[in-house]
């Protein structure tokens, strides 16, 4: 029999009617052996999520207030959730150590983490697994970062004579028995290690949505789906603001082949999007998806001679590595250099960033663009296809939009485009039509 490893997201187990249809999910397939559950969402628009709860109540633990009101209703929502699938569990021992360690200051992610490890124990009462608590198998080092080594050998040590298991998404335990969690989201990395860690034939992440879609459904009317991406596609549409799946999800399963298949909880029959190494799979268009974010500016240095100056670039980025901010992208021409940057992280320290580049590289002049958004057009089928730059460039010019940057990356995976922000929405349907429409 093969293996399947389902990880299921807060959404799909928000209440006791979600639980409900995560076990027929989970029991309709016999390959589907390994579940990571989230802790329970929004059941509807206003409501709160358990995680954002548990962070408030700590806050207010911390300051040593009193936190019983926004306490109960925690409890209460995983008692609702108990008597409605008319289980014979109590959690009342593990609420007693939870309101102790809340009162004894464990820590922030250590209150994170109670909304997966209580989920996850209901869930695996629910389906008659085996739970296994997340802090015995995943693991960070000293510094807080994720243990691939250990945390294969702790998997392998409790999941080898372990048919059927629950194991809670989000967080691990470093050394010194603290607990630590992922970034928000992180439950979709704890899957992939999971799939990973038992050589998974596939690492099914369940959602609310049908899988990826080639554009934001808030900017593009109807756009279509996705059935086929690969990683390294993922990376550059999650990176721009594609956000069905934590972009750090894939590393553990794409260095052992395992393809990730995003499904919806609610519409169990849709195929949902693939997410493949390779040549597996093909869409129905040139490109694969459109993504986009707002908020960047660009800093523009001329300087005739920049070329022949050694070392010219690595002086300029030193500069904003020392006000500890990251550059998105390096347009550049013989005597001009352009670095990307988020705005806001830009003007806290402008003048004294300008100070310094001037300091270091004496540019005859410095430039900024400002309220620029960054759109992505990607897709591995842009390689072979003449004629796609044109496109784009012809699709966004036909609107009357002025293109502030251009950018393609070396593996001709994507193409960048910088636009004034009034343009972004514009931008993005205009791109889209011209490829799907």
């Amino acid at each position: 029999m093969g293996i399947k490893v389902v990880k299921f997201g807060g959404s799909s187990l928000a209440d006791a009617n979600q639980f409900k249809k995560v076990k027929n999910i989970i029991t309709s397939d016999m390959e589907r052996r390994y579940v990571v559950p989230s802790a329970p969402g929004k059941r509807f628009s206003d409501d709160i999520k358990v995680t954002d709860m548990l962070y408030k109540c700590y806050e207010i633990a911390s300051k040593d207030e009193d936190f019983s009101e926004i306490f109960e209703k925690i409890c209460h929502r995983y008692n609702e959730i108990i008597a409605e699938l008319s289980l014979d569990l109590s959690l009342e021992d593990e609420y007693k150590k939870m309101w102790t360690d809340f009162k004894n200051h464990m820590g922030r992610d250590y209150a994170a983490s109670r909304g997966e490890y209580l989920n996850g124990i209901i869930l695996a009462k629910y389906l008659g697994y085996k739970f296994i608590d997340a802090a015995k198998v995943i693991h960070f080092d000293e510094k807080g970062n994720y243990d691939d080594e250990k945390t294969m050998e702790y998997m392998a040590k409790y999941l080898s004579d372990t048919d059927r298991a629950v194991i809670p998404g989000f967080y691990g335990i470093t050394p010194n028995d603290t607990i630590k969690t992922f970034s928000r989201g992180g439950s979709d990395i704890t899957g992939s290690i999971v799939a990973k860690a038992v050589m998974a034939d596939i690492y099914e992440n369940w959602t609310d949505v049908s899988g990826f879609l080639m554009a934001d459904p808030r900017i593009v009317k109807d756009p279509k789906p996705i059935k086929y991406i690969t990683y390294a596609e993922l990376r550059e549409l999650s990176y721009m603001g594609a956000t069905v799946l934590h972009e750090d999800a894939i590393f553990p399963v794409r260095t052992s082949g395992i393809p990730i298949n995003i499904r919806n909880t609610n519409e169990p029959s849709a195929p949902g999007t693939m997410i493949v190494a390779g040549g597996e799979g093909a869409n129905d268009y040139v490109i694969t998806g459109i993504a986009g974010k707002k908020g960047f500016c660009s800093v523009t240095l001329e300087k005739d001679m920049m070329n022949n100056e050694v070392g010219f670039g690595r002086r300029v980025l030193q500069v904003f590595e020392n006000h500890n901010i990251c550059f998105e992208h390096i347009p550049s021409g013989i005597d001009t250099m352009g670095v990307v940057v988020r705005q806001e992280d830009l003007e806290k320290n402008k003048e004294s960033i300008y100070k310094d580049i001037q300091a270091k590289v004496n540019p005859d002049s410095i430039s900024l663009v400002k309220d620029m958004s960054l759109i992505a057009v990607v897709g591995k089928g842009m390689v072979s296809q003449i004629g796609t730059a044109s496109m784009v460039f012809k699709a966004i010019s036909d609107k009357g939009i002025n293109i502030r940057m251009i950018d393609q990356g070396s593996c001709e995976l994507n193409i960048i485009i910088g636009v004034d922000e009034k343009d972004f929405d514009t931008a993005m349907n205009a791109i889209y039509d011209a490829f799907v429409k």
